[in-house]
């Protein structure tokens, strides 16, 4: 029977270079892209099934920050599988980045340059928005969505004669500074992404404390600094034509510098092929590359406590339960 494997924010980024690898390792896989544009998402099958004509890739829409939306396509896949072996939760969004030149120009001429290039802590503010849910997008696509996502496929992935994974996409930019359990939407700061990645944290080990013994385990994987379209807005060309070759250098120092998305596969790839009940909840597993190119995997203790994630799923518990109610006298609810 083909392994079940779902991955979230497939048409691009990291999401796209992990379904090509996926396949490359194992192309009797059943791949499922759950994206939010199905015109992108048809292009990705159509290449990767022209790569790999053995496996079966099918598409579900699914648009994270729209809880609608994500009650449609759970009821899909319910109708589709039985099972699911793996989903990876891993689209996101850092709206409208901007960089803090203060911090920045500090910082380079510092000691604590690597750790600033290594995980953005203090360069990026963000503009956050509301959704259409009420919600704040940053909070609602990159933790809620995939909450709401990951129980009502509970069936699909709770049973006890086989093991089930779900692979978050963290950051090593998840700081405890910027998140706040009275505050975990992270209305009244200026680093939502920070907050959302952190609260991912949180969750993950607050998953793994009450479904392991159903057969769910949870783990969080940081891909690395990449230069994407996403990091390249950040700056004006020029300045990254600069810092290039800096950042190229700066790789033989940390290996957090994977630059691109497949090297920041590495994490997600491998702990699919691991013994879930093996790995250690507290632990973030992060993709790396060292300055000549080669691609492994580091381990870092979270910083957290379990206490704090336990209330942190009980509250996302209660907002659950006033979307439900607020979806349910909706005309739209199915």
């Amino acid at each position: 029977m083909r392994k079940v494997v779902l991955v979230t924010g497939a048409s691009s980024g990291v999401g796209l270079a992990l379904c090509k690898r996926l396949l490359t390792e194992d192309d009797e896989l059943h791949l499922c892209l759950a994206c939010r544009n199905v015109g992108k998402a048809e292009a990705v099958r159509s290449d990767l099934l022209a790569s790999h004509p053995t496996a079966e890739v099918t598409i579900v829409q699914v648009d994270v920050s729209n809880v609608q939306s994500v009650f449609r396509a759970s009821r899909e896949l319910k109708q589709r599988f039985q099972r699911l072996d793996c989903v990876y939760l891993n689209a996101g969004i850092m709206p409208n980045p901007q960089l803090n030149i203060r911090a920045f120009f500090s910082g380079l001429f510092s000691r604590k340059v690597i750790h600033m290039f290594s995980t953005a802590e203090g360069l990026l503010t963000q503009k956050d928005t509301v959704t259409a849910d009420g919600l704040q997008e940053v909070f609602e696509t990159n933790v809620f969505g995939h909450f709401i996502l990951f129980r009502e496929l509970e069936p699909l992935l709770c049973h006890s004669e086989h093991s089930s994974q779900l692979i978050w996409t963290s950051s090593r930019s998840a700081n405890k500074s910027n998140f706040s359990l009275e505050d975990f939407q992270h209305r009244k700061g200026q680093e939502p992404y920070s907050s959302s990645k952190y609260a991912t944290d949180l969750l993950s080990v607050a998953l793994n404390r009450n479904f392991n013994q159903r057969g769910l385990y949870s783990s969080v994987v940081c891909p690395g600094t990449m230069l994407t379209n996403l990091t390249y807005g950040i700056l004006p060309p020029f300045v990254w034509t600069l810092l290039i070759p800096i950042i190229w250098l700066l790789r033989f120092f940390t290996h957090a510098f994977t630059l691109t998305p497949y090297n920041g596969t590495e994490a997600l790839v491998w702990l699919l092929h691991q013994k879930p009940e093996s790995l250690n909840p507290l632990t973030k597993y992060m993709s790396a590359t060292t300055g000549f190119g080669k691609n492994y995997v580091m381990t870092q203790k979270m910083d957290l406590d379990v206490d704090t994630a336990e209330k942190f799923y009980q509250s996302l518990l209660e907002l659950e339960k006033q979307i439900r109610t607020t979806v349910q006298k909706s005309d739209n609810w199915g």
